[in-house]
């Protein structure tokens, strides 16, 4: 049987992935409220002779249905976060599914924020050996106070260990 070294497993993770406030169904409703609305107004601009406007109400929808579709896109963004006693580790995906990896030692890791009076945390970062790495940047102001006190308090953790 092996001996595992608890050095090495994680004691805090966290997935942070933007939030958004419209789910599929809700998506789904929108533009079939929208097209509908798009189809009783052009059909009466058309009845009174007014045919161009069918088709620039019909631009309109076009127009929030693919700025919905790139919003979901921006959505697949997501950042990882681990950290033992022994390292420290960020994996940063973007919405194009291309992911980099950061690697910190927790000893010599800084966790920096940077503060606004009115709205709160704007900017976390780690930072360590000449890096910074950014992270949370599409975060709530809400859930990035979560974060950082969380986080803040488990990086405290495994430099005291």
């Amino acid at each position: 049987m092996a001996e595992t070294n608890t050095a090495d497993e994680p004691f805090f993770r966290a997935l942070l992935t933007p939030h958004r406030s419209l789910g599929r169904t809700g998506f789904a409703v929108l533009i079939g409220a929208l097209l509908f609305g798009w189809l009783v107004t052009g059909a009466f601009f058309l009845s009174v002779g007014a045919w161009p406007i069918f088709g620039f109400l019909g631009l309109d929808v076009l127009a929030i249905y693919v700025a919905f579709r790139l919003n979901y896109r921006a959505a697949r963004a997501r950042e990882e976060v681990s950290l033992s006693r022994t390292a420290l580790d960020i994996r940063k995906t973007a919405p194009s599914g291309r992911a980099e990896e950061h690697r910190f030692v927790p000893l010599w890791s800084r966790f920096a924020i940077a503060r606004h009076a009115e709205i709160g945390i704007t900017r976390m970062a780690v930072e360590a050996q000449n890096r910074s790495v950014e992270i949370g940047g599409f975060l709530n102001p809400d859930d990035r106070e979560s974060f950082a006190k969380a986080f803040g308090s488990a990086l405290a953790t495994a430099k005291s260990g």
